[in-house]
């Protein structure tokens, strides 16, 4: 088995550099591990990072860039038509997860017990380190998924999202930005494909440390939650 990490990256030059060193020294065992980042149109310091890694390690570490910022979305999409493994992991640049858990992430898939799995931040007892209005947005976001889909899920909107390639078969992926999150959740459950979740550790971090998402991504996640439920 091949195992494709797919690395979305906008401006992360104080945390690519040590996110690419731990996922590399991540043991899987006897699975083969690409890693595959994908520069969204950086305008800092990332790109000679990611490069200086790449060099270091040519047979592990693929890097694409885009000349523009399009969106998260975007960027992992790049990352999906280069991957070549039979799973895909989608790891954040930043250190807000931890590559260590790669293995409960993956323990389902290879079990044979589905062929997705979310990693949830709100399943593990430590969850009170993220904010109130973070939480109560993600409990929204999430609740309406389940009501939507038929879904049981805790935490739709996590970044640690990991699938075998045959799951996305028949899946055209649109959005560009943090909409990715609800488009490939909706998609999924539209195929039927049962998504089940293992608790992660999460070190959240604020604003002004780099965090991106705002209450506008909230409102594009209702929109394409409704979208894909209701579209063709």
């Amino acid at each position: 088995m091949k195992l494709s990490v797919i690395i979305p990256v906008y401006n992360e030059e104080m945390t690519i550099g040590e996110l690419i060193d731990r996922v590399q020294r991540v043991d899987i065992g006897n699975i083969e591990m690409e890693i595959i980042v994908a520069n969204d149109g950086s305008t800092d310091t990332s790109p000679a990072i990611i490069e200086n890694r790449r060099q270091s390690h040519p047979n592990l570490i693929q890097a694409y860039s885009m000349p523009i910022n399009l969106g998260k979305g975007a960027a992992i999409r790049l990352g999906l038509y280069h991957a070549t493994g039979d799973v895909i992991l989608i790891q954040d640049a930043d250190l807000e997860l931890d590559p260590n858990e790669y293995g409960a992430l993956l323990k389902p898939i290879l079990d044979c017990k589905t062929d997705v799995v979310y990693g949830s931040r709100f399943m593990n007892a430590r969850k009170r380190k993220i904010a109130l209005k973070s939480r109560l947005a993600n409990s929204f976001l999430t609740h309406l998924t389940n009501f939507l889909y038929g879904t049981h899920l805790t935490d739709m909107e996590t970044a640690y999202k990991v699938f075998r390639r045959q799951a996305l078969q028949g899946i055209r992926l649109r959005c560009v930005h943090f909409d990715f999150e609800p488009e490939i959740t909706g998609q999924l459950a539209k195929h039927k494909q049962r998504i089940l979740e293992v608790p992660i550790s999460y070190n959240p971090r604020r604003a002004d440390e780099g965090k991106k998402i705002s209450w506008v991504d909230g409102v594009e996640a209702i929109y394409t939650l409704l979208r894909v439920r209701f579209s063709n």
